[in-house]
């Protein structure tokens, strides 16, 4: 189990839930929510993580607010304020690379909206790395990403068939801004499957096979780009 801590913001402070491995030290990764807020299932992904041998992190970016409601998370999101969001996830990377028990680089994982985040924080900070997007969801025009900061770093993407798949105008989008950065990006399709086939907790939806696969996929893809 982790605990929620303290980290610094641009000047501010926010708050997330740790976890850290049973070894005691790791690479680090961040992990981003999807629209719902810091839920069970994200914490759960940290401790999954943690039990794979990285130390795990996820942001608070609602501070605070969580809900079970399509229409509230719908909401929640569209007042998602980037800036603030942005100085979170920079902050959280650059916590988990000062702290003593991470080893190697920084990776960010996230899902739906955090997707989106997730591809966006290798602009944001050096640290990270290496990146993993679950079904971005969130138009890059609302971030704005500096691209060029992709240089030498990696990301992963996995695609849903119900939102186009890998052929899907956002997709392509960042496969063409991260490349023509000098990255490289992986991206997987996983046939017969809707957005958010990751969450276990939305049994509507939830694809066990392809899900596995994923999670696998990811902590190969951590574990070779993030290796000290």
């Amino acid at each position: 189990m982790g605990e929620l801590v303290s980290f610094q913001s641009n000047g501010d402070s926010a708050e997330g839930y740790l976890a850290l491995p049973h070894a005691g030290s790791g690479p680090a990764v961040i992990v981003i929510q999807e629209w719902w807020g810091l839920v069970p299932h994200i914490e759960n992904l940290c401790d999954r993580l943690a039990g794979e041998g990285f130390v795990a992190l996820a942001p608070d970016l609602f501070h605070g607010v969580t809900t079970a409601e399509p229409d509230e998370a719908g909401k929640l999101m569209m007042g998602l304020a980037m800036d603030r969001a942005g100085r979170d996830i920079a902050g959280a990377a650059g916590y988990l690379a000062g702290r003593g028990d991470t080893t190697g680089g920084v990776g960010c994982v996230g899902f739906c909206m955090g997707g989106s985040l997730a591809l966006w924080s290798a602009t944001l900070s050096d640290d990270v790395r290496a990146t993993v997007g679950f079904y971005p969801g969130v138009p890059w025009e609302r971030m704005s990403p500096t691209w060029s900061r992709y240089d030498g770093k990696a990301a992963l993407i996995h695609t849903s068939e119900g939102d186009g798949g890998p052929e899907a105008p956002g997709i392509q989008q960042a496969k063409a801004a991260i490349e023509g950065a000098g990255g490289e990006v992986t991206i997987y399709p996983y046939p017969g499957t809707e957005h958010a086939f990751f969450n276990d907790d939305r049994p509507e939806v939830y694809a066990p096979e392809a899900a596995q696969l994923a999670w696998q996929r990811t902590l190969e893809f951590f574990r070779s780009r993030l290796a000290g």
